[in-house]
């Protein structure tokens, strides 16, 4: 059969890969564990007060392939698979690399020149490759959770400024973003204003917007104040809840479908 017989034609709807990042405590387990039946393979101690199923907590790299593994070859009916967190899992890569290579520092991995985090990226494929198969062999809902960190970006068309992205290094969080259908930042709603300091003086202060703090939101388009995508056309900023996301992606799905019609 010649390749252009195997042409497919208009969408073809998969289980959602999503990273979701977010500052510590905002919500994004929780926003995980309501997830179609979500299984955890956790990295970090964290999940205690929340009802979920989990692997044991991760204390190698090692742990984590044997729980991806097991997803991919035994029988379950999970449908979502849970790593909590990417930048702890980023840690277990860096201590395999460090007694690979015998050393106490990634800086110091395969002589140092940060050949070290290019070393990692080996390991990010072979978790991206499990997770892959997870999602087209066993139909399963990728989500990944990460911490944020604020970063310097030099904007080539403007002066540099501050943003929010995910707490990995720069080559790991390309490789696992490009990979992602969607680049979620789970922050909160704020409004900021100017008042006089004295002294003709000016200053900006943060104010939420809604009640405990301010309400809980998921950005899904990226600009000047973080990192954010996705492949669906969504909203610029959705409430951080799973199923405000599932509508957003049903509507969009909805529409799709209007327009090849």
């Amino acid at each position: 059969m010649s390749l252009l017989a195997r042409v497919q034609r208009g969408r073809t709807p998969k289980p959602p890969r999503l990273l979701v990042y977010g500052t510590e405590g905002i919500g994004k387990s929780t926003f995980a564990s309501s997830a179609p039946k979500p299984v955890f393979i956790q990295t970090e101690d964290g999940l205690d007060e929340i009802t979920c199923d989990k692997f044991p907590l991760a204390a190698t790299y090692d742990d984590v392939i044997a729980a991806l593994s097991e997803l991919r070859t035994q029988q379950h009916d999970y449908e979502t698979v849970v790593i909590d967190s990417l930048d702890w899992l980023e840690r277990l890569i860096w201590d395999k690399l460090c007694s690979q290579y015998g050393v106490n520092s990634i800086e110091k991995v395969d002589g140092g020149y940060a050949r070290g985090y290019t070393h990692a990226l080996t390991f990010w494929r072979e978790i991206i490759d499990h997770l892959g198969a997870l999602r087209s062999a066993r139909g399963m809902v990728v989500l990944l959770i990460a911490h944020s960190k604020v970063e310097r970006f030099e904007d080539p068309e403007s002066s540099p400024y501050d943003r929010y992205s995910p707490r990995l290094h720069k080559h790991a969080a390309a490789l696992v973003s490009e990979w992602c259908d969607a680049v979620l930042f789970a922050t909160r709603k704020i409004r900021t204003q100017t008042e006089d300091a004295g002294f003709n003086r000016k200053r900006t202060i943060a104010q939420p917007i809604g009640k405990d703090g301010g309400e809980r939101i998921l950005r899904c388009v990226g600009g000047p104040s973080c990192v954010a995508k996705n492949r669906y056309g969504i909203a610029e900023e959705l409430p951080l809840s799973w199923a405000a996301f599932m509508t957003a992606l049903s509507n969009n799905h909805t529409e799709g479908a209007k327009t090849n019609g």
